[in-house]
């Protein structure tokens, strides 16, 4: 399999050739693609050095697959180039995930919606993806009404400028505006503002929460609303999520669904102050799920501690396993 990777030198791009590696995937060509400014830089991939390519070219190399972490308006005008060839892509962006005519896919959720027509894949939301791994068979058992979520989110998930933000604030430098990915600065705070803000005073992270939860269970009946709040965590997204369900359940019912999910660990067990943190999701490729209880407030009502390494499930590690589905399913 021909592979290449657009937006190789990012944050996400480095981490999807670490899980590529750890990966079975039978790669026999990586093409490693960025912006012009990176063209002719070098990455190393299983002990081989290649250089990196312009996306044009790499288009002209028709790959079997393309996986893009290079932002919106790049993956709008090259995804469809890529397609045209006969490349299925994979879209880490926001650009595609909403459109029509696109699959926006956790594999462990709903891969079976993939055929082989589908040459532009979306990849959802990093805090979306663990959100509904853990909800995804919550819904299906006892179907959901409402959902609140609240979301403690990793600067990482901003981007190469917010790290550097961060490490130059916890040395103590004094960054000017330009330096600063937020308008505040992160280390030792909070900000309660994950992306920009739309017209209704949510931001596009919270709006993401909403739509593309209701696309991927194909329900839009969900009620859902959400706070995104950004925190000086290098780790993982953590989500606190509370439901409200139509059905009756059992919190020992709901253990053991989520404990039987593929690609859910739970770690649930107050007595010995056991709950998912980002400080051990990180690196991980799996979503982590505890602090279950009844919210005692409300009829059938529900809440979660949801965790999950931003950078690996949030992004390289759904998006490589994406890739693992077309092939086991024979559609590359």
């Amino acid at each position: 399999m021909r592979l290449a990777i657009v937006g190789v030198t990012g944050l996400v791009g480095k981490v999807l050739l670490d899980v590529l590696e750890e990966s079975g995937l039978p790669i026999t060509e990586l093409i490693p693609v960025a912006s012009i400014a990176s063209v002719g830089k070098e990455i190393t991939f299983k002990e081989k050095i290649y250089k990196v390519i312009s996306v044009q070219d790499a288009v002209n190399l028709s790959p079997d697959v393309a996986i893009f972490s290079a932002g919106g308006n790049t993956s709008l005008e090259w995804a469809p180039k890529f397609a045209e060839k006969g490349t299925f892509v994979i879209d880490n962006s926001s650009a595609w995930r909403m459109h029509p005519d696109v699959k926006l896919v956790v594999p462990e959720v709903n891969a079976e919606l993939l055929t082989k027509e589908d040459k532009i894949i979306a990849n959802p939301n990093c805090s979306t993806i663990q959100l509904v791994m853990a909800i995804a068979p919550l819904h299906k058992k006892y179907s959901i009404k409402r959902m609140v979520i609240s979301t403690y989110q990793s600067y990482t998930g901003t981007g190469v400028k917010a790290v550097k933000q961060y490490d130059a604030e916890k040395q103590g430098k004094i960054l000017t505006a330009d330096e600063m990915a937020y308008k505040y600065p992160i280390f030792g705070n909070c900000i309660p503002q994950c992306d920009v803000f739309l017209d209704n005073d949510y931001t596009k992270e919270e709006m993401k929460l909403v739509h593309e939860t209701k696309k991927i269970l194909g329900d839009q009946n969900i009620k859902i609303t959400a706070t995104a709040v950004r925190v000086p965590v290098n780790g993982g997204h953590s989500e606190s999520v509370n439901i409200e369900f139509y059905n009756t359940f059992d919190i020992k019912d709901i253990k053991s669904v989520i404990s039987e999910t593929n690609g859910i660990v739970l770690v649930d067990n107050p007595s010995e102050q056991l709950y998912p943190m980002p400080l051990y999701a990180k690196n991980k490729n799996e979503v982590f799920v505890g602090r279950i209880r009844l919210d005692e407030s409300v009829k059938n009502g529900l809440n979660l501690w949801v965790v999950a390494d931003n950078l690996r499930k949030g992004a390289a590690t759904n998006a490589v396993q994406i890739v693992e589905h077309l092939l086991k399913e024979k559609l590359i």
